[in-house]
């Protein structure tokens, strides 16, 4: 499982060996190794009103750089809501250390941490396929 680069190109993809992406501090013994991390992201809406998910569950040295993205974000926020028609929505849930956060947000308003987050899991996603 792909861990997600602190600086992902502009699109999102992954670039190189699965090795590259793990930052140095990782390697070895990681104080997340014990933590459980399932994130799902599913995108609704949209002209043909499809629903696509994507999803990742870490294990190991990858779980690490997965918290910090997932503890970047803002859980107790309420996002503003969506304008205009035809709009994509992005539901995220985490599972992380048996809490589990899950955020609804129209995709206007999908930037910063929540950006970084969903295209992480959809990279890390496409890559396992």
């Amino acid at each position: 499982m792909r861990a997600p680069a602190a600086d992902l190109p502009a699109d999102g993809t992954p670039g190189g060996d699965a090795a590259d992406d793990v930052p140095a501090a990782s390697a070895g013994s990681h104080p997340h190794d014990h933590d459980d991390v399932a994130i799902l992201v599913v995108r609704s809406g949209g002209i043909a009103g499809m629903t696509r998910r994507w999803s990742v569950q870490p294990s190991g040295n990858d779980v690490g750089p997965w918290i910090v993205l997932v503890e970047r974000c803002p859980w107790d926020e309420k996002p503003e809501p969506g304008t205009g028609a035809d709009r994509f929505i992005w539901h995220i849930e985490v599972s992380l250390r048996s809490v589990r956060h899950e955020q609804v947000i129209p995709e206007e308003h999908l930037s910063g941490p929540w950006r970084e987050l969903v295209d992480a899991v959809r990279a890390a996603d496409a890559s396992a396929h």
